[in-house]
């Protein structure tokens, strides 16, 4: 997404949610509404450092006069989590993209099983509002370090006086305390349950193989790093359909690279296929599909390719650009 796409918000206020986690609340600098969203949606937020940065929304979707967003202060940060923590400030403007769901929540299904470690919380407690206002039926399972890591858990806990029957916290590295089993928690669902989780790979990795037998339209899960490197083999042509440009894709350089390389203004957030900010229309070819967005089932239609992350693996490939 280019900046003219944008929106400008302001940043209202600031606050702490837990060790290492603070959250954002962002106003539109005009006073307006913002486009409406719905639970599982982030926003792309373009920071003054040059990088683009996707954070999922935690507030209530009715809300349209604010986004919230949390955001965990990584330790292996590539600057967008630091500058959010050391840099940016109350009153200080931010150019955001509109919403964009690739984690919708089937509100509609009769129990919805909830996974989350660490910061992968942020999507599912917009699950966990929408879900309570719909009266529909939940369990929550969410994996921290240490209490002290754990956001949200205050507001969760005033949802009802019955929630711990369905809000089960498991803090990693308390004494005596063992990993979720999350292959034991797949198992104890309902034929009908749709399971959603977000956290690291390592949990995202055991959460598809608890679910690879169910049902694929039941089972969702958000990616917020890639699992594999982007394809970079390079050696193929790249037709933009709409501009009439031809460009040959070198060795070491990804689809998105030699786009910017050229000058052409492509849409782009994450840089890793997880956000899906970056998806095109494939006209003609075959795409070496890497991202985390596309089910089995789209990816085989080859219809739609992430281009930050995705390589082709035909000689030449039509873009809808």
């Amino acid at each position: 997404m280019g900046v003219k796409d944008t929106l400008k918000v302001r940043v209202k206020s600031m606050s702490f949610e837990a060790q290492g986690i603070n959250s954002y609340e962002l106003r539109s600098e005009t006073s307006g509404d913002l486009p409406a969203f719905t639970a599982g949606s982030h926003i792309d937020l373009h920071l003054a450092n040059g990088l683009i940065r996707s954070y999922s929304l935690v507030n209530v979707q009715e809300e349209r006069n604010r986004y919230v967003i949390a955001v965990n202060r990584d330790a292996a940060s590539r600057g967008g989590s630091r500058f959010l923590h050391e840099v940016l400030r109350v009153g200080d403007t931010l150019a955001i993209s509109a919403p964009r769901n690739n984690f919708p929540l089937a509100e509609d299904a009769p129990h919805s099983v909830l996974i989350a470690g660490g910061i992968g919380i942020t999507p599912l407690w917009c699950m966990i509002q929408r879900l309570e206002l719909l009266g529909r039926c939940w369990h929550l399972y969410y994996c921290t370090r240490t209490r002290q890591s754990a956001a949200f858990l205050d507001e969760m806990r005033s949802l009802s006086a019955n929630i711990d029957t369905r809000l089960h916290v498991n803090f990693d590295q308390e004494p005596g305390v063992t990993m979720l089993d999350i292959a034991g928690v797949v198992a104890a669902a309902g034929p009908d349950s749709h399971l959603y989780c977000c956290g690291p790979l390592s949990m995202l990795d055991a959460f598809e193989r608890a679910t690879a037998a169910r049902p694929p339209h039941t089972v969702h899960a958000e990616y917020f790093k890639a699992k594999e490197a982007p394809a970079a083999a390079g050696g193929f042509t790249v037709v933009l359909a709409k501009s009439g440009k031809t460009l040959v894709v070198p060795t070491g350089r990804t689809i998105l690279d030699t786009l910017l390389d050229a000058g052409v203004d492509a849409p782009y957030s994450c840089m890793e296929g997880v956000c899906a900010t970056c998806e095109t229309r494939v006209l003609e070819g075959i795409p070496d599909h890497r991202d985390l967005v596309l089910s089995k089932e789209e990816r085989e239609l080859n219809n739609v390719m992430m281009i930050c992350c995705s390589g082709s693996k035909s000689e030449k490939l039509v873009l809808d650009l």
